[in-house]
């Protein structure tokens, strides 16, 4: 793993803006860290990036759950766990033999599919179920389901925000909602990740000593984010997540 004494300016430039938007989505656009997760990719080994990335989003977290911890709606993320831990172990069995490329394709035809079946469900359903609602067995099987791929994008590529966005527009969460329950999912999940990472030598002293740099930039894009999504409606707000997922997916397919 390169130190970041052997970054150019303009790569260093490149993550710290990308660590930047790691803060911005934490705290208004969730998905919008596709974006990060590309910039990371670009300037760095495909899989290296993903553990220099790690304790940056777990750094956004924290700003997060600090913002909208009264928000969080802890029946959904029981709901959820269990089956995005064993999308993280599959994740990492499947990071043990996937060369880059597959892990490219992998997570943005995920994505896109979401995605894609997010809008058919919000276009056919003229009212979406609120979050206390969802205890059906369709609602059950939907939650396992986003669950075992949120936990597989988000151990192999860091992108199981899009995913968990999806589940949680789809299941009618309103802004602030879906910020703080967000917030405490990806906190608990990328905080349990760190031990995988590591015995796939993910993270190592050159990945941290970077971390430690770019880390600084997160909070003024938490700021700015937190100062952002008070401007934003629902509808907007809605739409926002669904065209980041679109593009991030869009970005691991063509790179």
């Amino acid at each position: 793993m390169d130190t970041i004494t052997q970054l150019s300016g303009w790569e260093f430039g490149a993550l710290a803006f990308a660590a930047l938007l790691v803060g911005f989505s934490k705290t208004a656009v969730s998905g919008a860290n596709t974006v990060s997760l590309a910039i990371f990719a670009a300037v760095l080994p495909a899989r290296a990036s993903t553990g220099v990335l790690l304790p940056i989003l777990i750094a956004g977290d924290v700003l997060a759950v600090l913002t909208y911890r009264r928000h969080a709606h802890w029946p959904t993320l029981w709901r959820l766990f269990p089956a995005v831990a064993a999308g993280v172990v599959v994740g990492t069995v499947f990071l043990m033999w996937a060369d880059d490329q597959a892990v490219r394709m992998s997570i943005g035809a995920i994505l896109l599919l979401m995605a894609g079946v997010t809008v058919w469900r919000r276009r056919r359903a003229g009212a979406e179920e609120e979050p206390e609602t969802v205890t059906s067995r369709a609602g059950r099987v939907k939650a396992r389901s986003y669950g075992v791929l949120g936990g597989f994008t988000t151990m192999v590529a860091n992108a199981g925000g899009p995913v968990m966005s999806m589940y949680l527009l789809s299941a009618g969460f309103r802004k602030l909602g879906f910020l703080g329950t967000s917030a405490f999912f990806f906190l608990i999940v990328n905080t349990s990740k760190l031990p995988f990472s590591a015995g796939l030598g993910l993270i190592d002293a050159g990945s941290l000593l970077l971390d430690a740099a770019l880390v600084l930039f997160v909070v003024p894009g938490a700021l700015l984010g937190k100062w952002a999504v008070d401007r934003i409606n629902q509808r907007l707000f809605e739409q926002l997540v669904i065209a980041a997922t679109v593009v991030g997916g869009v970005q691991l397919l063509v790179r």
